[in-house]
């Protein structure tokens, strides 16, 4: 069992309802106080789990500046009143900042009953494997 502070415990609740409030901005026709609210819980969540320190040095890292510049400027458009072009922004910046974690993710996956079964479909398991295969160090 892995042992959590109280701080991460905190920023796992955090990111929770930032990925709720997130989910239900988008569910009620991208409402903008609602994401607002989802991505500033998000990012304050982040920073609650992994630490201050270690979300900036993920964040600021220089290869990935192109796509914190999407994710934070994303955030940024929703907090001033665009929220459909800020969520693009934010979905094009979130995909090139976490996707040295899909391998990982779509292995995971793959070992659910249901799930992994799903994703060994003809139409479906192509698409799957080109996600998988990122070879970009996280």
């Amino acid at each position: 069992m892995i042992s959590l502070t109280d701080s991460q415990k905190i920023g796992i609740g955090l990111t929770g309802f930032g990925v709720f409030f997130l989910f239900f901005g988008m569910i009620l026709f991208f409402d903008k106080a609602l994401l607002a609210i989802g991505n500033i819980l998000f990012v304050v969540g982040l920073a609650f789990v992994i630490g201050l320190e270690r979300t900036f040095r993920f964040f600021f890292q220089k290869h990935k500046m192109k796509a914190t510049s999407f994710f934070l400027g994303g955030v940024f458009i929703v907090l001033i009143g665009w929220p459909i072009v800020g969520v693009c922004l934010e979905f094009y910046g979130f995909f090139l900042l976490f996707r040295g974690f899909f391998p990982v993710v779509i292995g995971f996956i793959r070992r659910i009953p249901v799930l992994g079964s799903l994703l060994n479909l003809p139409f479906i398991s192509g698409y799957v494997d080109k996600l998988g295969e990122s070879n970009n160090m996280v």
